[in-house]
């Protein structure tokens, strides 16, 4: 079971790096291709400042996702920093299911908005809705490390081949 989560681990790392720098890039280029279009043409690009704010959105989910992979994310652990090692290791999994339990429960809040806003959006604006996929997918994403980090234990980043 160990082996299989840490595939499953390694595989979600992979389409999550992948998925946070091209967005990375698009959101550069899109950005760079908006200033361009501005100062040498007196024009901007069609739905320039939108998309660049779904991106945004992206590379903070997919990178958010990542942090949450390598015990790198923001913590609100204050008494985790007065602690000693053992009883760090020690909290580690109750943290680790505090925080699935919460991102589950903010991906459920998110999954609803977003089928109500799909459900009400009208017909051309359905593109918007579907950009919106990325909040239900990154809580689902941080609820799935967090579970995996709650099975595997603190030891999970053990050194890759």
């Amino acid at each position: 079971m160990t082996d299989s989560l840490q595939r499953l681990r390694r595989l979600l790392v992979r389409l999550e790096t992948g998925m946070a720098s091209l967005s990375l890039l698009l959101l550069i280029l899109l950005s760079l291709g908006q200033i361009v279009a501005r100062n040498f043409f007196d024009t901007g690009l069609p739905l320039a400042d939108s998309l660049t704010r779904y991106l945004v959105l992206y590379v903070t989910f997919f990178g958010a996702a990542l942090a949450a992979d390598g015990d790198r994310h923001i913590k609100i652990d204050v008494v985790c920093a007065w602690l000693s090692s053992p009883w760090r290791a020690h909290l580690f999994r109750p943290l680790q299911a505090l925080g699935a339990l919460i991102c589950l429960l903010l991906f459920q809040a998110a999954l609803r908005f977003w089928r109500d806003e799909w459900h009400y959006a009208a017909d051309h604006e359905r593109w918007q809705a579907l950009l919106n996929l990325v909040i239900p997918v990154g809580f689902g994403l941080l609820c799935l490390h967090f579970l995996i980090g709650l099975l595997l234990g603190p030891q999970r980043t053990e050194a890759q081949p």
